[in-house]
């Protein structure tokens, strides 16, 4: 059965200050939250041309969901409690793979003090125990991406992902958001964006 959860967030305050200059990622001087996390090439595995929007980035670790990867179950029929949120034959995405019982949902607030975390601007987290805001927009994730501590500074260092700041249409994208950002953000990127799904058909 899918329960709801708060998004999983870590509650410490500060934000971990991280400075990197690297092929694939800018001089960093914040947290990493609210921003894309795009998979490179690289990563061939659970994470292969995932998108991932990190909702928290602290010295607890991250946490985020991936936002292009749709599952068949119909959110009416999967959490039926969240159905009236947004389109009523929408699906659940594949938010991750930690806790794939647990949901998250993200929302465009028309009030951006009702999100249960903000995310930017009047993107945010529904909360669970008060489902019935008034949102423009919204989409349901099934489970989160999760890092300890240290852990997705790490894979940045490997350039394992390349950051870009979220848009706000990003998380309700119908296409393919992977080659769509990396086009977004031009150059060497939009280059990476023709690759195929299947590298060996390159």
């Amino acid at each position: 059965m899918i329960h709801h959860v708060h998004a999983g967030l870590a509650t410490n305050p500060s934000a971990r200050k991280i400075a990197r200059c690297s092929g694939h990622n800018a001089r960093m001087t914040e947290s990493l939250r609210s921003h894309l996390l795009i998979a490179s090439p690289r990563l061939a595995d659970y994470f292969h041309r995932t998108v991932v929007l990190v909702l928290e980035h602290n010295d607890e670790g991250a946490l985020g969901v991936v936002l292009n990867r749709p599952s068949d179950a119909p959110v009416r029929d999967a959490v039926p409690g969240l159905a009236e949120l947004g389109d009523p034959d929408g699906v659940v995405h594949v938010g991750g793979p930690v806790q794939p019982q647990a949901v998250i949902a993200l929302g465009e607030f028309e009030n951006p003090d009702d999100a249960s975390r903000l995310v930017t601007a009047d993107l945010g987290v529904v909360d669970p125990d008060n489902p019935e805001v008034d949102v423009r927009r919204a989409r349901v994730y099934a489970g989160y991406a999760g890092w300890g501590p240290d852990q997705l500074d790490a894979e940045l260092d490997e350039e394992a992902w390349i950051v870009e700041p979220v848009h706000p249409d990003d998380p309700f994208h119908e296409d393919d958001l992977w080659p769509a950002v990396l086009q977004r953000k031009g150059g060497e990127y939009a280059l990476l964006a023709r690759m195929p799904a299947d590298p060996s058909l390159n």
